[in-house]
């Protein structure tokens, strides 16, 4: 005799809708409370972005992640719900907590997207020991100390530069596209002994479209990183449908092929691959030929990109601010007077012009190049923020332009470009504590010391020779954020002084 069949009932067909139907209903509560009755229930934020993570899609692809999360900051507070497990925050007391050296908050998934399977990616790597251990290697070719060895071929670059600019006089200039054939010819004059010639074409090869692809598609897709890996594993067959991909495959065979090139032609002066390549000697198990590759390619990818748009902003900053820009001409002018300036103008030689300094950190704060959270992981045992719990396995994360815009810090003007509030001895200290542009802590950019020294050199050098003025003065530019704050519209007028 056999057991009688209670399910499904007799004479009843389920259909596999139906068993879905079933389970999504089971969910509804789980689903419920996670984001309506949690932890997280009291921290405002824009209701779809507790139900799902297409909040952070849709503003990521938009590009306007930047300026939307100041605008909710201002309305919600030092904490603000994005996504069904993830805080924006606010608060600076917090800021070391997440960040600061030490810290247990590891990078969130949405760095794995733009790690892929690269084995060895200072920016991407989750693993803060992995990471630790890279860094080491590194961290010294990239020191002001060591750079220090390859000014004066940034002043080739710079020298170039100026050149191609006095033709240009009384014409429309795209100063905005010409400081990043600048900040790329300049790549790759340090680390590959060889500039790429884009400023003589006045264009780049392509690779400009495939580093906006890239940044692009990881900063949406990082939102999803599932959606990612399904596309990898299924790319063999399906193929490569993501800008992403260019990160790992066409600019990585890009910086391959220029190592191969310097391999084959050798130099006649040190440039970063050399320094590279001394580690190598000396570590040969730590930094492989691949590793070698990942730091050039990242080179490549990252570091015209962040110095062209931090030298845009302090150029345009300037234009749309006459009386600033007077002030640093003025400057200029004395130290020239003086005797104190060589015709191309030396990195310790800007050391002694404050105001110069005070435009470079002012147009970094307006406009700093990363205009997205950089979101962490909350540490077992959870933490504190703003007088609440983040529990465990919550996505934090901090924005540049939202730091950057913190009145208690900044001033109540903080939409204003002012250089001067650099100049007072008392609020400097702190200014810089929270000087957000090239990120904070163990984590903080290793480039930082290359894009300094060429805005350091270029733009002083520039106005020194020439009356810039906007071709139209009252046009605003275009900002786009994917990840990096892009921007359109620097069209000058160049005439000699």
């Amino acid at each position: 005799m056999t057991s009688p069949s209670f399910w499904p009932p007799q004479n009843v067909s389920v259909t596999l809708a139906q068993v879905f139907a079933l389970l999504s209903l089971c969910l509804i509560p789980v689903v419920f409370y996670r984001q309506f009755s949690g932890p997280l229930q009291k921290i405002p934020g824009p209701l779809s972005a507790r139900l799902s993570r297409l909040w952070m899609v849709k503003h990521s692809w938009q590009g306007d992640m930047h300026r939307t999360m100041i605008e909710l900051h201002k309305k919600h507070g030092k904490l603000v719900r994005t996504g069904p497990n993830e805080i924006s925050v606010a608060d600076l007391s917090a800021v070391k907590k997440i960040y600061g050296a030490g810290t247990k908050f590891a990078k969130s998934p949405w760095y794995s997207v733009w790690q892929g399977h690269r084995k060895f990616d200072l920016f991407a790597e989750r693993d803060e020991n992995i990471h630790s251990a890279q860094r080491r290697l590194v961290s010294r070719i990239y020191s002001m100390e060591s750079l220090k060895d390859l000014e004066k071929y940034v002043d080739n670059a710079v020298a170039h530069f100026m050149t191609i600019m006095q033709t240009r006089q009384n014409q429309d200039t795209n100063m905005g596209l010409f400081v990043q054939l600048f900040a790329f010819d300049v790549i790759g004059e340090v680390t590959f002994s060889k500039r790429f010639g884009f400023m003589d074409a006045g264009k780049d090869d392509g690779s400009f479209e495939q580093i906006e692809g890239a940044l692009r598609s990881a900063a949406w897709i990082g939102q999803i990183p599932a959606l990612y890996w399904i596309h990898d594993f299924l790319s063999p067959v399906i193929g490569s449908h993501l800008g992403i991909t260019a990160r790992h495959g066409g600019l990585r065979n890009f910086a391959a092929k220029e190592i191969e090139s310097r391999k084959s032609r050798g130099s006649d002066h040190q440039d970063i691959l050399d320094k590279l390549f001394a580690v190598q000697k000396e570590k040969p198990d730590e930094m492989t030929d691949v590793n070698v590759l990942s730091m050039a390619a990242s080179n490549i990818f990252a570091g015209s990109d962040t110095t062209a748009i931090s030298t845009r902003a302090v150029i345009y900053y300037l234009l749309k601010n006459p009386k600033c820009k007077r002030k640093l001409v003025e400057e200029l002018d004395t130290q020239k007077r003086e005797g104190k300036l060589t015709e191309l103008i030396t990195l310790e030689q800007t050391k002694h012009m404050p105001y110069l300094q005070a435009c470079l950190y002012e147009g970094l704060r307006c406009h700093p190049a990363v205009g997205m959270s950089l979101p962490r992981v909350t540490p077992p045992g959870g933490i504190n923020i703003d007088g609440r719990y983040i529990p465990e396995g919550t996505t934090v994360g901090v924005n540049p332009w939202v730091v950057h815009r913190d009145t208690h810090v900044f001033g109540e003007d903080v939409e204003q470009f002012r250089p001067e509030r650099w100049l007072g001895k008392s609020d400097s200290g702190e200014m810089e504590r929270f000087f957000f542009a090239f990120g904070t802590g163990a984590r903080v950019c290793l480039g930082r010391n290359l894009s300094w020294m060429e805005m350091s050199k270029l733009i002083p050098t520039l106005f020194l020779h020439f009356n810039i003025e906007l071709v139209d003065p009252k046009a605003e530019w275009i900002e786009i954020c994917w990840w990096f704050v892009k921007q359109e519209g620097v069209h000058v007028i160049l005439r000699a002084r």
